[in-house]
Parts: C-alpha cells; sequence; structure tokens
C-alpha cells in the first residue's frame, strides 16, 4: 500500500531511520547439509573441476559468459584472475558428507548504501543440482542478506531462455518482475534478461517455508520430499 504525501500525491512507504549495510564478509555460511565458504582457487579448484567433469556434456556452462574449461590449468587460470575480488565475491558449496566442494555462488552488484545485492554465477556440478544441499546453500545465503545484513532486496538475474534458472528463482521464492531485452552481448550472442526480485517485507514467510521445507520431517525414508517449497508457502500464506 503507498503513502501519500502533503498533496495526496501516492509515494513509496517510508524508511524511517535508514543505515547503510555491511559489505559481505568472507566469514563461512555453515548448515546442516553443506557450508558456503569463499573461494579460494588454490584450495577449491580441483575439487570444483573434478565436480563439472561428471557432466555428460557442456550443457550447464550454456548461459555462463564463460567456459567450458577444457583443461584443469585454464580453470583454475579463470578462477585466480575472475573470482578473487570483492563484487563479485564468489563462494564455493562444501557438500557437508563428502566435504568436496560441488558448485559455486557469488554476491554481485552489492550496493549497501541502498541496501540491495544480487545473487549470480550459479553453477551447481551435477553432484549438487536437485539436492538438500543446494536449496540449503541457496537459504544460507539469503538469510546472511535479510537477517545478518539487513539489505532491503535480493536479485536474481539470468538468460530469459535458460528455463532451468527461470524455474529455480521462482522454487525459492523470487519474483519474476520483467525482461530486459537485449540487456548484454556474450559468447556472441544476445541474451535478453530475465529479472527476479525478493524483499525484506517478503523474507519472513520465505525464510519459514525453507525451515520447514529443510526440516528432516519433510523428508520419507528415501530422503523425498512429503512437500515442496511452493506448496509450504501456499500454506503458511
Amino acid at each position: 500500500m503507498n503513502h501519500k504525501n502533503t498533496y495526496g500525491q501516492p509515494i513509496g512507504y517510508p524508511v524511517n531511520d535508514w543505515q547503510e549495510c555491511a559489505f559481505p564478509p568472507r566469514s563461512t555460511m555453515t548448515g546442516k547439509w553443506c557450508r558456503v565458504e569463499s573461494l579460494v582457487p588454490e584450495k577449491h579448484a580441483a575439487e570444483l573441476f573434478a565436480a563439472y567433469v561428471k557432466q555428460r556434456n557442456d550443457q550447464d556452462w550454456t548461459y555462463l559468459p564463460y567456459g567450458p574449461f577444457e583443461h584443469f590449468d585454464d580453470y583454475q587460470n579463470w578462477l585466480t584472475k575472475a573470482c578473487c575480488g570483492d563484487d563479485p565475491l564468489y563462494h564455493v558449496i562444501i557438500e557437508a558428507e563428502t566435504n568436496k566442494a560441488v558448485g559455486v555462488a557469488s554476491f554481485l552488484r552489492i550496493q549497501p548504501g541502498i541496501g540491495v545485492i544480487e545473487v549470480g554465477h550459479i553453477h551447481f556440478s551435477p553432484l549438487l543440482q536437485k539436492t538438500p544441499v543446494a536449496t540449503e546453500a541457496m537459504f544460507l545465503m539469503m538469510s546472511r542478506v535479510f537477517d545478518e545484513l539487513c539489505y532491503r532486496r535480493y536479485e536474481w538475474k539470468c538468460d530469459a531462455l535458460n528455463a532451468r534458472s527461470r524455474i529455480a528463482a521462482e522454487r525459492f521464492g523470487f519474483s519474476f518482475e520483467g525482461l530486459f531485452r537485449q540487456a548484454t552481448l556474450y559468447k556472441n550472442r544476445n541474451r535478453d534478461t530475465a529479472w527476479f526480485g525478493m524483499t525484506d517485507r517478503e523474507w519472513p514467510l520465505i525464510k519459514k517455508a525453507f525451515q520447514t521445507w529443510l526440516s528432516p520431517d519433510n523428508f520419507d525414508t528415501q530422503g523425498r520430499q512429503k512437500k515442496s517449497l511452493q506448496q509450504i508457502r501456499e500454506i503458511l500464506h
């Protein structure tokens, strides 16, 4: 609901006593299924490369602006050059059971002054795809953004043709906000960008849904979910 100014014009709801957010730290985020820690090429490159090699083809690199990498040295060199800065701030997802790196995600377009931040460069290896580990990793990053750092908005963007990324964004609770046509170029082709977002006002319900979904009570003896994240959100709404 919009508020109105003294002239009767609709304006956004007030944000009183706003203070600039902190920049995301490099400290580890730890859950039951995984931990998410700052990416260190000399520590994580070999495990990540081995996990990605398990792909039967290179389809998971299609919608990334880099890769695939045929040789380990090329991958490690790219990590060292591109993934050690502050924005994007790359993280690696470590599976608790194996203590191995199985995927990557980052915070980027970090704007502490207005409390807006994006998650991107998400690359789940086959060892991570469609597992509770992947879901918990995204939940840990969201919890850092909203609970620890008090950002107002969390964004997810992807190639509009990347159906799997769009499905994942909506599964995790992001709302589709629109299409930016011909937003960029990569790999010698055009990209229309689909925008998704989540706000701090939406977070409490989304958080509760994640916690309910990740609970052992939501899985049967074969490890299959009883209720989906979407179903849980609908029940909680």
